[in-house]
């Protein structure tokens, strides 16, 4: 089957949902451990290898008693498409996407993965008055085998003047050193490629 239509299929299973929840195919289904649900499903061709691969993000699941407030990670697991068409996981990263709780006044912070050939752009923004939002780029390396951070753009504006939000554009490679997905924290990012 060609990529095109392989990758169609595997969007529309995403987007069709029962009661809210995220239906995800069925080859995706086994990385969605005990205890989470899936949050976003993307299909792209990330390793550049012409099959369709994915990124899975998972929210863990709210149990009778639980502090809806309290920081509780998001996996974001990058799934490479195998031949026979099941998934194998290569990455993941329970940074990169915040946690429901982490985006202030303006509530879940998280808005989503960008797919593209050979890479993604992970978006998290919140605030209250103060506004704030950031966007992590990576690529993939084919000579590390690993999808590494290449740009972040973070903004910030007062909610009453929107028109004078300043944005800072960085990449990493460039300005900070080689950062893996696996290894990223945005809390540190800027240290991380120093070592």
């Amino acid at each position: 089957m060609p990529y095109g239509a392989l990758a169609a299929i595997l969007l529309a299973s995403s987007i069709a949902g029962a009661e809210g929840d995220l239906a995800i195919p069925d080859a995706a289904k086994p990385f969605v451990a005990a205890g989470t649900r899936p949050l976003a499903f993307e299909v792209g061709d990330l390793n550049r290898d012409g099959r369709p691969d994915a990124i899975l993000v998972l929210e863990p699941t709210l149990k009778p008693g639980d502090d809806e407030r309290a920081e509780r990670p998001r996996p974001l697991l990058i799934l490479i498409g195998e031949p026979d068409g099941q998934y194998r996981e290569a990455v993941r990263n329970s940074k990169v996407v915040y946690c429901s709780s982490c985006g202030g006044m303006m509530g879940d912070p998280f808005n989503g993965v960008d797919v593209g050939p050979g890479t993604f752009t992970v978006t998290n923004a919140g605030g209250s008055g103060w506004r704030w939002g950031v966007s992590y780029r990576f690529n993939y390396s084919r000579r590390d085998g690993a999808w590494q951070l290449v740009r972040v753009e973070e903004d910030d504006y007062h909610a009453s003047d929107a028109a004078k939000a300043k944005t800072v554009v960085s990449t990493p490679p460039k300005h900070f050193g080689k950062i893996d997905i696996a290894d990223f924290d945005p809390e540190n990012w800027k240290n991380q490629g120093k070592r």
